[in-house]
């Protein structure tokens, strides 16, 4: 009797997982993404790593206009395919291509660009409409 009360509570949490998973995957809006590839000047320069996240995140949190958001670091690329040369990535969602024009404009958007430029050499942008 034991076993079928820990198999069924068992179960119970393994469904309860997969449901916050999959309510956590609809929360990505498809409508619009903007994916930014950053290459820092000094990419292992510790104070300047911190002062692009510190201000990349508190840019992401005053933002108006993003949905959701994503900051990440290249893992080692194992396939010839991979580009792991960036030092940041950033995917943001927008529920339209008229709140990630709304974005650009921005003044969070303009005093994150100010403040960090000086620290990257290079910014490649892909942008995508959901089909």
């Amino acid at each position: 009797m034991k076993k079928v009360i820990f198999t069924v509570l068992f179960m119970a949490l393994a469904l309860g997982s997969c449901q916050e998973k999959k309510a956590a995957l609809q929360t990505f809006d498809p409508a619009f993404t903007h994916t930014v590839y950053f290459w820092l000047n000094e990419p292992n320069n510790d104070a300047h790593r911190l002062k692009f996240e510190t201000s990349l995140k508190k840019f992401l949190s005053a933002s108006k206009y993003t949905k959701t958001n994503f900051i990440g670091t290249p893992p080692k690329a194992v396939r010839a395919a991979v580009d792991d040369s960036f030092t940041y990535t950033l995917i943001v969602t927008f529920e339209s291509a008229e709140a990630q024009e709304g974005y650009q404009e921005e003044e969070v958007h303009l005093e994150f660009i100010e403040e960090c430029k000086s620290l990257w050499k290079k910014v490649v942008v892909y942008d995508a409409i959901g089909i």
